[in-house]
């Protein structure tokens, strides 16, 4: 886990978008947007990008390196409502405290003031510190 408190990517989460400069764009986006909330970890899977405070808020996956798609970038997003939105691809409910909104990103224009919106209710209700 790499604790972080500026939008400066960590070398594994530029592994993890390589061969993808649109994903990478997209996640250098919502690394900018997050910064300025405040400090979080990340953690880097196989599969997928995690940013977390006291548990995770925020998660980045290439869906192209599972199943064919175009998209170079979705964003999970996990909050403790459904939020109701046309924008996500899907929303799940794998608890009866938490709501995952997944939203496809194929550009960083995308990562909007709605997104950034979405991004700082995830942030605060991940709450206290990063997760060490």
């Amino acid at each position: 886990m790499t604790p972080t408190n500026h939008a400066t990517l960590p070398p594994e989460v530029v592994r993890f978008f390589e061969g993808s400069a649109q994903g990478l764009a997209i996640c250098r986006t919502v690394f900018d947007v997050v910064s300025a909330f405040g400090p979080f970890t990340v953690r880097v899977s196989k599969s997928q990008v995690s940013l977390r405070r006291h548990r995770g808020f925020a998660y980045l996956w290439r869906p192209g390196k599972y199943v064919h798609s175009t998209v170079p970038a979705v964003l999970a997003l996990a909050l403790p409502c459904n939020l109701g939105s046309a924008r996500f691809k899907e929303v799940s409910h794998p608890s009866p405290s938490m709501w995952m909104h997944h939203l496809e990103l194929h550009d960083p224009s995308m990562v909007d003031a709605e997104v950034a919106e979405w991004l700082r209710e995830a942030f605060d209700s991940a709450g206290g510190k990063p997760a060490a």
